[in-house]
């Protein structure tokens, strides 16, 4: 993997509650998107979430039961 990809995959992590978070984890969540690696509608729930830096996307998109598969990379991708 190459160092812009681990960067962002630490983005895509960065906890909620951090000051800005939601919109760092949105600029990732973008970063995957146009790679092809994220969904439309995944994009979505991180663009909604961008602005609440206390909401953890992955926990929305289990509530819509979305997103299985990118629940699923962010999970299982080395940390």
């Amino acid at each position: 993997m190459d160092e812009e990809t681990l960067k962002q995959w630490e983005l895509i992590r960065t906890p909620a509650g951090v000051e800005w978070s939601g919109r760092a984890r949105y600029a990732a969540a973008m970063y995957f998107y146009q790679k092809g690696a994220m969904a439309p509608e995944v994009l979505e729930v991180y663009r909604i979430c961008s602005r609440l830096d206390s909401e953890d996307p992955l926990s929305v998109l289990r509530r819509w039961k979305i997103g299985e598969d990118w629940i699923e990379k962010v999970e299982t991708t080395a940390k």
